[in-house]
């Protein structure tokens, strides 16, 4: 039997808090009180695949506006867009006062399990229409 309803009692709920963080309603035990915590924050999609998804579908796209777009830093855009420059995924070129970014989908996936296959796949499963 659980102890008294005092403080841990998750007000107006029904639901309370025992012994080790376990969530009751009445006396049916629910779960621990971390399996209603929300999932934690992960994605299927690297920021190095949405920069260059990214570049490939806006080549003119500047590094804030990427940042804008994803949601992270520009410092952490440019880090990528060197990473990525210096591994051949994209060749630079001025155009007045702005670069386009000339992307090469024929490269492979950097992961070992992965270098069979050309970037180009997941460029066009992220909705890039191929060069233009």
């Amino acid at each position: 039997m659980v102890g008294p309803l005092s403080e841990n009692t998750i007000s107006g709920s029904g639901f309370f808090i025992g012994t080790k963080g376990c969530v009751y309603e009445g006396d049916s035990f629910l779960g621990s009180w971390r399996s209603f915590l929300p999932m934690g924050e992960w994605k299927f999609v690297t920021n190095h695949a949405l920069v260059l998804a990214y570049l490939a579908k806006h080549p003119q796209m500047t590094a804030r506006e990427l940042s804008n777009s994803i949601g992270i830093t520009e410092r952490t855009v440019r880090k990528i867009i060197a990473d990525l420059e210096t591994e051949g995924y994209f060749e630079k070129e001025k155009e007045g006062r702005r670069v386009r970014y000339n992307v090469n989908p024929k490269l492979p996936f950097r992961h070992h399990t992965q270098k069979d296959k050309a970037i180009e796949k997941l460029l066009r499963a992220l909705g890039w229409k191929g060069e233009k």
